[in-house]
């Protein structure tokens, strides 16, 4: 009997090592991802501020994977450009070498998305079909397949509403891009954070985990809102900072009818709330952050949340400054790619109070 104890307990064991190299496998892939992912948002970010975004008029999934390779394909790119209000209102008289470089930056942010969805579906068809990938996994890792599918299809959605009648993107559309792109980003951050080892320590409070959460959340949503704001260009005006247009709480927020639409459409409204956004942010990280030191000072919990904190401070910052210059480029992406990494952290943050996956393996142990 013992024998066989023994020998039940050496398979359980090798069976958790075997779960364990496959987790560090799956963990590299998605680490990957992310990486590729928060370079995407950044290449999209800079897309946006250059107004590039709408110098390829067509959609070719496949054959957009080729650039133009000759004078004349240039200028027949060129020439469905021209057709454009964008070009007609804005960018009348603009060289072929002046389209080359709006050109290559939306062409670039495509060729990311697309090579993120073949290091996404080879990887996990080849972890799927070796047994690698635990049964719990399956539909998310499915899931988030499908979503980026979808993302390429409000991709071409958002573009198209600026080739007839704007000369910018919808702002609706724009955000809806920019959400999906860090729903995705959350998911595998999500999964990543739950294949990696935890720590046993308490929850600082019974409402930790749940503060954790709430501040996830809301780092989503106020990237939302900066999406809001970036697809009004919302962020050119009332450039100064605690005051707004003179005043904390400025006037004329409320001037369009019906007055919901401000939120959405008056660039004043949205640039404000943006603002309170971003206070609520700041103010919900602090008080998690003071709750847990208080608590449970030397717990992980606690030393994430501080961490947490000063991410959220940074990029506030960057926020402020970025405002102040008037959003110049390069800072521009830096505040939105620190809006994705406070989102990734809080994200990891939140999964931490969960805790690592459960095994399907377990080894109980006998005197």
């Amino acid at each position: 009997m013992a024998h066989a104890e023994l020998a039940t307990e050496q398979m359980l064991l090798k069976e958790i090592g075997r779960t364990e190299r496959n987790r560090r496998q799956i963990r590299g892939w998605l680490a990957a991802v992310l990486f590729a992912l928060f370079a995407l948002v950044l290449v999209g970010g800079a897309t946006r501020l250059t107004e590039s975004g709408l110098s390829i008029t067509e959609w070719k999934p496949v054959h957009g994977v080729i650039p133009p390779l000759s004078a004349e394909e240039w200028e027949e790119e060129f020439r469905l450009y021209q057709r454009i209000p964008q070009y007609e209102q804005i960018n009348k008289g603009m060289t072929v070498d002046e389209f080359k470089t709006i050109f290559w930056w939306e062409w670039a942010h495509r060729l990311l998305a697309r090579g993120i969805g073949v290091i996404f579906a080879l990887p996990l068809f080849f972890f799927w079909v070796t047994g690698r990938i635990e049964r719990r996994l399956r539909l998310p890792l499915l899931g988030i397949l499908a979503l980026g599918g979808f993302q390429g299809f409000i991709g071409w959605w958002m573009v198209s509403s600026g080739l007839a009648e704007r000369t910018a993107v919808s702002q609706y559309r724009l955000a809806t891009h920019l959400t999906i792109a860090c729903l995705i980003f959350a998911a595998c951050m999500w999964i990543y954070r739950g294949l990696c080892p935890h720590s046993d320590d308490a929850h600082p409070t019974k409402r930790s985990q749940g503060m954790a959460g709430a501040i996830a959340i809301m780092s989503l949503f106020q990237i939302y809102l900066g999406a809001i704001v970036a697809g009004l260009d919302a962020g050119l005006s009332y450039n100064t900072w605690p005051l707004m247009d003179g005043a904390i709480v400025p006037g004329g927020l409320f001037v369009q009818q019906p007055a919901w639409i401000n939120l959405f459409e008056n660039p004043k409204t949205v640039q404000f709330v943006h603002r309170l956004g971003a206070y609520l942010l700041f103010a919900l990280a602090l008080w998690h952050m003071i709750a847990s030191l208080r608590a449970a000072p030397e717990t992980t919990h606690a030393r994430r949340s501080v961490l947490l904190f000063a991410l959220v401070t940074v990029q506030a910052a960057i926020g402020i400054t970025t405002l102040l210059l008037q959003v110049p480029i390069g800072w521009g992406v830096l505040h939105q790619g620190g809006a994705l990494v406070v989102l990734g952290f809080a994200i990891a943050h939140w999964r931490g109070f969960v805790g690592t996956y459960t095994r399907d393996t377990a080894i109980e142990m006998r005197d």
